[in-house]
């Protein structure tokens, strides 16, 4: 087995990352401000350091030069700003970038993935079902009814998501998202891959697009607390499954007003169901009242529920479902939706049908 050099700025720390890989994993540590030469020949580089300051970057990168070869893939492990850090990272030539707030689970997938491959070679589908797995590892620390996540867990889902679409087609995403049973679980990964998607289409800077991938993250963390009997109903909701149902975004934002969330993610989980029109939920906003991130991720969440299967539905064509949002007319940003379209051509890929 390859070796994994860890290249850290404290040893106690790198040791907990050492038994999170487990014993079965050659590692070496190399103490970044220490005096001796960093070894060559690592199957995998993983770099952890609290602060990538303008000194740590240039002792990294000088590291990186003596231990790394041609096809050494590099994991960094990213403290604090995950916008800020992915950008130095990626200027190292990071092979991956990972919250190092993520959980044990992220981090063994994570280099299972890169170790597995090569880091010559391609993401394959492997690859991406374990960053599907990962994201969802993830999803499930986040919806629950007793208290809001914390920011940095939604902040590691959110990294995930955005990686795996720039490293595989959006339609691979929804295809292995689409095998996960829980309808909740499903359709939540499915509008983040989406806005991933929709945000690389439309070239928005880093920050708005993690903005609009933690949004999606939580959209709908207000159905926590919707009975599971209502959620996963085989069948059409009645009219009080549906008032009930639709109680589910001001309970979200009710669960995150005081978990030091920002107040676009806020109005995100508020207002995903509100139209230009006024016609949407719950407050009935009209126009601008409703941000442009939010007009984003109420498409995706259109289309990603007309796209996937249902006991009670079979899952439509993307073309179809792009039909369905065209027809939507004054009710969604009409130059959003045609912007949209390139997202739902690299969509059509059959969707499993539920037991």
């Amino acid at each position: 087995m390859h070796r994994t050099l860890i290249l850290t700025d404290d040893l106690s720390r790198a040791e907990r990352i050492v038994r999170n890989l487990g014993a079965d994993r050659r590692v070496q540590l190399h103490d970044l401000y220490g005096d001796e030469t960093p070894p060559t020949a690592a199957g995998l580089i993983i770099s952890d350091v609290s602060a990538l300051t303008s000194e740590s970057v240039r002792r990294l990168r000088h590291a990186l030069a003596i231990a790394r070869g041609p096809d050494t893939p590099f994991l960094a492990l990213i403290y604090g700003n995950l916008g800020r850090g992915e950008i130095q990272a990626t200027a190292l030539g990071a092979t991956r970038v990972l919250p190092a707030s993520a959980a044990a689970i992220l981090l063994l997938n994570t280099v299972a993935s890169l170790t597995a491959a090569g880091a010559a070679n391609p993401p394959t589908r492997r690859d991406l079902i374990d960053q599907a797995a990962a994201a969802r590892a993830v999803f499930a620390t986040i919806f629950r009814d007793d208290g809001p996540p914390s920011v940095a867990t939604v902040e590691s889902g959110a990294t995930l998501v955005n990686q795996a679409i720039r490293e595989t087609k959006i339609r691979d995403w929804l295809a292995v998202v689409a095998s996960f049973d829980d309808n909740t679980h499903r359709h939540c990964l499915s509008v983040a891959g989406l806005a991933a998607e929709f945000a690389r289409t439309l070239g928005l800077n880093d920050t708005d697009s993690r903005f609009l991938v933690k949004g999606a993250l939580l959209h709908d963390i207000g159905k926590a607390k919707i009975p599971r009997a209502i959620l996963n109903k085989p069948a059409p909701l009645t009219p009080e499954e549906r008032r009930e149902m639709d109680r589910h975004p001001a309970i979200g934002h009710a669960m995150l007003i005081d978990g030091n969330y920002d107040p676009l993610t806020l109005a995100v989980v508020r207002s995903h169901h509100e139209y230009l029109d006024g016609s949407g939920y719950p407050d009935g906003l009209r126009g601008a009242e409703i941000l442009d991130l939010v007009r984003l991720i109420t498409i995706s969440d259109i289309f990603a529920a007309l796209i996937e299967a249902r006991p009670y539905k079979a899952p439509k064509p993307a073309t179809e479902a792009y039909a369905i949002l065209k027809s939507m007319g004054p009710k969604l940003d009409g130059d959003l939706v045609r912007a949209f379209a390139a997202v739902a051509g690299a969509c059509d890929v059959p969707q499993r049908a539920s037991a």
